[in-house]
């Protein structure tokens, strides 16, 4: 048995208990977890946004070392340093065809699968077909990939989710070429990783734009240039600082419609506005013909970063080793599991940063 964060149902305080682990399978691994991020989506799983079963173990943005491999596994061997990776792709359907393995099939709509039980039989299910907020995780060897054993483990967590969403947004939807002007609505742990990408990009202005001014320090260290509290004056005052023309780019990443209008309103014409916050189906968002004519602009939706985590992630490895992408920048609580409750709180509030739960 493993120790666990679970949730029992929609609108319950999560708990630690213990689970019992399937014994892997030919194909499976067995990942000893040493970091795991404290994400959005796993409030979203209690909040009632997302529809998952329940017990539940939370968690899914994790890295790990892998403890026992199934006689067919191939990809990972005992010992090896793993990001977890919540949506693998199954290779064969046709948006992995067409090389959009972020819209597979096989994971499409799916907020959690049967995986173990609790103690007294009662089947459990994991987050994303994950449920990394547990000392150990049993998942099919696609689900894991492998990262330099040089790179610092705990932080890499963050790779697997929140970097290769906000990154990914920049690089993949946004593509953000050098010297443009970027703004990001939501500084939380994917858009610190927004910045970090935009950055990356040699984009500037990168304008951060938050509810709370407590935002202003995590924003300029992740690689912002210019922070500003969101107002009824925010729009004015983004085009102040490009020209008077408005970002080229805006990354909204809380998933309201509040915030998405923001974005558009932040823009300039014919700019490119991408959604990466997960929002809920009765918060509606709405546009008249004629400003979406007008303005000529272009809205589009990033799940996963629109990557491929299996070359992605390796190339974000490459960046954190060679100090291009400092992940310390987007943590701002180490935390043990029985603190999960209060960093869904501080998420709740609009309070810092990621929230890492270190195992071991």
């Amino acid at each position: 048995m493993v120790q666990a964060m679970i949730a029992r149902g929609v609108d319950t305080e999560p708990e630690i208990g213990e689970v019992v682990l399937p014994e892997p399978g030919a194909e499976d691994v067995r990942v000893s977890v040493r970091a795991a991020g404290v994400c959005h989506s796993d409030l979203s799983m209690i909040d009632g946004v997302l529809s998952p079963s329940f017990p539940l173990v939370l968690g899914h943005e994790a890295s790990g070392v892998v403890a026992e491999v199934g006689d067919e596994v191939t990809r990972v061997a005992v010992g090896d340093h793993v990001v977890l990776n919540w949506t693998p792709p199954c290779r064969a359907c046709w948006f992995c065809q067409q090389q959009e393995p972020w819209l597979c099939t096989a994971t499409e709509g799916i907020t959690s699968v049967p995986r173990g039980a609790l103690p007294d039989g009662t089947p459990s299910h994991v987050t994303l077909g994950v449920g990394a907020l547990a000392e150990e995780v049993v998942v099919g060897e696609n689900a894991v990939i492998p990262i330099p054993a040089e790179l610092p483990l705990a932080e890499s967590a963050l790779v697997g989710c929140a970097v290769v969403t906000g990154v990914g947004a920049v690089r993949n939807n946004a593509r953000v070429r050098p010297g443009e002007s970027v703004v990001v609505i939501g500084i939380g742990g994917v858009g610190l990783s927004a910045i970090a990408g935009a950055r990356l990009c040699g984009a500037g202005p990168i304008i951060a734009v938050d509810v709370s001014e407590a935002k202003r320090d995590l924003a300029m260290a992740a690689g912002a240039t210019e922070f500003l509290v969101a107002e009824q004056g925010t729009a004015k005052a983004v085009r102040g600082l490009t020209e008077g023309r408005g970002a080229d780019v805006a990354l909204e990443c809380v998933g309201r419609s509040q915030a998405i209008r923001t974005a558009w309103q932040c823009s300039r014409r014919g700019a490119r506005i991408v959604v990466l916050g997960v929002g809920s189906k009765d918060d509606h968002v709405s546009f008249s013909g004629l400003e979406l004519y007008h303005f000529a602009r272009s809205i589009s939706a990033s799940v996963y970063g629109s990557a491929d985590p299996d070359t992605d992630v390796p190339k974000l490895a490459t960046a954190v080793r060679d100090g291009e992408l400092d992940l310390n920048t987007l943590v701002t609580h180490r935390i043990g599991l029985a603190d999960v409750p209060a960093a869904f709180e501080r998420m709740r509030q609009g309070e810092g940063g990621r929230s890492l739960v270190l195992f071991g």
